[in-house]
């Protein structure tokens, strides 16, 4: 391991900055196999509903939300983690002191190497 393969995980100068959707803002640590995704949610932002190829892991690290998959409602809180297969229609809404979350995807999501907005291209 070399310095460049360090991170912090409250360090908000490091990793590839993107707002997802208002209130909801990520910072990206692509790697060659999977993707880490620090994901930061005010006080009830909402998510937008939506799928992709790549199987994703989230773990609650502060806070609580609703996380909803598959058209089920799920409340989750501080170290609760979750996995959601590829292809799986999912969202998030934050709970009233917000959150923050770990997402884990594999393979990595390409339109994610990049900065941008939405939980998609852009």
């Amino acid at each position: 391991m070399t310095q460049k393969d360090l991170f912090n995980l409250h360090d908000m100068s490091q990793g590839i900055q993107r707002e997802l959707a208002a209130g909801i803002t990520t910072r990206i640590f692509p790697g060659d196999q999977a993707m880490l995704s620090v994901v930061r949610l005010e006080p009830n932002a909402e998510g937008t509903l939506h799928s992709h190829p790549q199987e994703q892991w989230g773990v609650m690290l502060e806070g609580s939300a609703v996380r909803t998959q598959d058209g089920h409602d799920f409340p989750v809180k501080a170290g609760d983690f979750w996995r959601t297969p590829g292809g799986a229609p999912h969202t998030v809404k934050a709970g009233p002191q917000g959150a923050v979350i770990l997402d884990v995807f594999a393979p990595p999501r390409d339109e994610y190497r990049k900065e941008g907005r939405g939980f998609g291209d852009g």
